[in-house]
């Protein structure tokens, strides 16, 4: 198991792992791997988004530091149960509107105490904003079709100046109609004019299909 450019994140060959901080308890059914008194988890890139990014070889100050996340669109904890291993000291609040999906987020947090979950809706930052105040980076993984608009008004909100913002586009979410190279130009144009001018931008496939990351500061 070696250490890779991202800290928290190992590699065993392809694969990347991050350590398993529940030793012996699966989130998602992935195989843990045991080495030197170590427990790692499997982290897929077909079932999270942010595996990809870095198996699609993501910078290496793709993170920067940090404490504190604001994390939209949690469903039920695959990628952020791997976030919560990444920074075990950081705060992690991780905002889902679902019910149904928040049910077994509130499960993975019970036995995660960096992780905050919240029954809110990302598109009314307004809400959490007293609890959640300042934070250092932005993850965001909603299927709406104005993502990139929800994304600027949660770092207008909540991102120090200086910090990170990760947005996962779903292209297909926005529109069914018109080209994805043209949804995808206009969500970079709507990031920049909103404050988050895109530093990189990795395409997801074979990992995810018509998906785009966007990595950007603020």
């Amino acid at each position: 198991m070696e250490p890779t450019a991202w800290p928290g994140v190992f590699r065993e060959g392809r694969d990347l792992y991050t350590i398993n901080r529940t030793p012996g308890v699966r989130v998602y059914g992935e195989p843990l791997r045991s080495v030197a008194g170590i427990e790692y988890r499997l982290w897929d890139p077909f079932r999270s988004k942010l595996a990809a990014v870095l198996a699609k070889g993501a910078p290496r100050d793709l993170f920067g530091t940090v404490q504190r996340v604001l994390y939209l669109g949690a469903a039920h904890g695959t990628t952020v149960s791997h976030v919560s291993d990444l920074w075990p000291d950081a705060t992690i609040f991780a905002v889902e509107k679902s019910p149904a999906a928040f049910a077994p987020l509130l499960a993975l947090a019970r036995r995660r105490s960096n992780l905050l979950p919240m029954l809110a809706d990302a598109q009314l930052p307004e809400r959490y904003l007293a609890d959640v105040g300042e934070v250092d980076l932005v993850y965001q993984d909603v299927a709406q079709r104005n993502q990139a608009a929800i994304f600027v008004e949660n770092a207008r909100a909540c991102l120090r100046p200086g910090g990170r913002g990760l947005l996962m586009l779903k292209v297909r979410s926005v529109t069914q109609r018109r080209p994805a190279a043209a949804v995808v130009r206009e969500a970079r144009a709507e990031l920049a004019r909103g404050g988050c001018p895109v530093d990189h931008e990795v395409a997801l496939p074979p990992f995810s299909r018509e998906h785009v990351a966007f990595l950007v500061h603020r």
